[in-house]
């Protein structure tokens, strides 16, 4: 498989110009294994290994290799199917999150994204609350958010009422009814399938994502499962983070589906999402404005002349709100760690003093 398959391009190889001096190969991060990866190259597909150098001079989870990654990598000597991993090239895109718990960890869910399509279902397990913080992940993660609502064959009545919906809250992202069991809509999709462009589906278990993967790509490449019945949910028919080439050239990344979705860098998703308010807010009089009752306040100023939709004003706060509340959890959470951690390091250390008394 050549580099420009794979999505190489001249950012990539400026990147990669270095590590090329040191005679090391380029390569993509094409499936996320426990602990290993697999690499596909110009020399096959390998399964590769961070290397004890890079893995000491690592700070943070994000720092290592990630589905959709540039990695670069050498030969393990005697072994014709591993490779090392020495270094991850800077990243044009990446999609990150709160990673789940109650640590402060970002997750970085896919890298070099292109397009994002966020993919939600017409069979009950639509809510656009949550469609707002997957816009703000998105948006957040530099790739270009696309919404389809898949599984229209099951709700004629909301291909429709959903995408003006949407509209009031994200009125420059496209959307697109599609149906991966008929195929409507899916043609559509053409200008984001280009060769070279690399694609990531994401979105909530049982919204279809396997199965709209399997209609674009046009092979059976992802097993899917029924939704079932008690709570529409999927039977986690993917259970690991992959990066496929289509026969027509585009790449796409399936991720598992996510139960905890707090993007990394919340806040920048907000603004990026709502950027037209955002610049509104920028323009009150006073920097401490709440957008209520201050004299010069450019919010109030919009939602009284029409510019600004009210329900979209109200999507700002709620996603501001949540992205709030979370960053208070993590605070709570951490501090608690810390004063567990302190409790148990006082008890252990009286412990080792009475003992020590006693010895004495």
């Amino acid at each position: 498989m050549t580099l420009a398959a794979l999505g190489w391009n001249d950012h990539f190889a400026r990147a990669f110009a270095p590590h090329a001096a040191e005679g090391c190969l380029p390569g993509r991060v094409t499936l996320e294994l426990k602990g290993y990866y697999e690499v596909t190259g110009e020399f096959g597909a390998k399964l590769g290994a961070c290397s004890g150098k890079f893995i000491n001079t690592a700070r943070a989870q994000a720092d290592f290799p990630a589905i959709g990654d540039w990695v670069a990598v050498t030969p393990q000597e005697g072994e014709e199917t591993r490779v090392h991993i020495h270094a991850v090239l800077p990243r044009r895109t990446k999609f990150s999150r709160q990673a789940a718990g109650l640590e402060e960890i970002e997750q970085v869910v896919a890298a070099n994204v292109d397009t994002v399509f966020l993919v939600s279902a017409l069979d009950g397990n639509y809510h656009l609350h949550r469609l707002e913080r997957y816009l703000a992940a998105a948006w957040a993660s530099g790739a270009r958010p696309v919404i389809l609502l898949n599984k229209a064959d099951l709700a004629e009545d909301e291909a429709t009422a959903v995408p003006a919906e949407i509209a009031t809250v994200a009125p420059d992202v496209p959307v697109f009814v599609v149906s991966a069991k008929t195929r409507r809509g899916l043609k559509a999709l053409a200008p984001y399938l280009t060769p070279g462009a690399t694609v990531a589906l994401l979105g909530s278990s049982g919204v279809g994502k396997s199965t709209l993967i399997n209609r674009l790509v046009g092979e059976n490449l992802q097993d899917t499962g029924d939704v079932r019945d008690v709570d529409g949910k999927g039977r986690h028919t993917t259970t690991q983070r992959e990066l496929l080439v289509a026969s027509d050239g585009f790449i796409v990344i399936d991720t598992p589906g996510m139960r905890e979705l707090q993007p990394w860098d919340a806040a920048a998703g907000v603004d990026a999402a709502f950027g037209d308010v955002a610049a509104l807010t920028a323009r009150c009089r006073f920097r401490d404005c709440t957008h209520t009752v201050e004299p010069g306040c450019a919010v109030q100023a919009a939602l009284a002349d029409g510019t600004l939709d009210p329900a979209r004003w109200q999507s700002y706060l709620r996603l501001g709100r949540a992205t709030a509340h979370e960053v208070r959890r993590v605070d709570r959470a951490a501090q608690q760690q810390h004063k567990s951690h302190h409790k148990k390091l006082t008890k252990s250390l009286r412990q080792r003093v009475r003992e020590k008394s006693g010895e004495e």
